[in-house]
């Protein structure tokens, strides 16, 4: 006998929700179909597919690189193995840098480490009139996130390079962005969960987890425009650290916002001085 749809929806091995997710996307069907369908016989090749997911989801595997997207901000982004998946933490980020450049028009804003472009490419969709550029050191990073701006119909620049070595010379931001590598080295966080599957390079910078961020401050004044705004992502435990870093560097204004979970999320200041 022939199986049906509501053969694989009874799939206990997984939450129910991932299996109607992941049968979703092998069928190509939204899940109102696949109510409506549940008695409809199962093609050999998709019960073959859905069972590939399944058993790469049972080893772990995120969600959001089996379905090969995500949603942030409201927009949905293309992901792959070789970018971060975005996370509803880092919109706060974007939230934070749209308020910084509320009220100015046609502002330049640098997205330092872009990965998905999900910083960046949510920024220009809001502000439609930012002149907004985006920074990888992965050329493979930059392709998804390219795509995924052509996808979204945003308008940003992207440049391959590390942190400000990919920035032409010359150019002045009213605000610069980033969501860098910030996890230490040793954290053993790196072995549990998703994490397992990023990649690492966008995870740790290798050190103490902020070696980027340092980097990302020292830059800074060198490309910040006077009274432009710098804002960073970083860890739940951080935020102190960070902060000293601005202060130490000159920035003014320091402080730090909190994310929906009530941890300090995002830390910056205003530079007072010429870029």
């Amino acid at each position: 006998m022939t199986a049906q749809i509501k053969n694989l929806l009874l799939d206990t091995r997984l939450p129910r929700l991932e299996v109607r997710m992941l049968l979703e996307h092998v069928l190509g069907k939204p899940r109102a179909w696949l109510l409506a369908h549940d008695t409809d016989p199962l093609a050999p090749e998709v019960a073959t597919a859905y069972e590939a997911l399944a058993q790469r989801r049972l080893a772990g595997e995120p969600m959001a690189y089996l379905l090969g997207q995500r949603e942030f901000m409201g927009h949905v982004f293309r992901v792959t193995p070789d970018v971060l998946i975005p996370r509803p933490d880092t919109e706060v980020l974007v939230e934070t840098a749209l308020e910084c450049v509320a009220g100015q028009s046609a502002p330049a804003v640098l997205d330092l480490g872009t990965g998905s472009g999900a910083i960046a490419i949510s920024i220009a969709l809001a502000r439609r009139d930012a002149r907004v550029m985006a920074s990888d050191v992965s050329a493979a990073a930059l392709a998804v996130a390219a795509g995924n701006a052509w996808a979204l119909t945003a308008s940003v620049r992207f440049v391959e390079g590390s942190w400000y070595g990919a920035v032409p010379a010359g150019e002045g931001f009213d605000l610069i962005v980033s969501n860098p590598p910030y996890v230490a080295s040793d954290d053993p966080h790196l072995g549990r969960g998703d994490v397992r599957f990023e990649p690492r390079g966008a995870l740790t910078d290798g050190a103490d987890g902020l070696e980027d961020l340092r980097r990302i401050v020292a830059g800074a004044p060198g490309h910040l425009k006077a009274g432009a705004a710098l804002w960073m992502e970083h860890g739940w435990d951080q935020a102190e650290a960070v902060r000293g870093l601005l202060a130490a560097a000159g920035f003014a204004d320091v402080h730090s916002r909190r994310d929906l979970a009530g941890i300090e999320r995002v830390s910056g200041g205003r530079w007072p001085g010429r870029g």
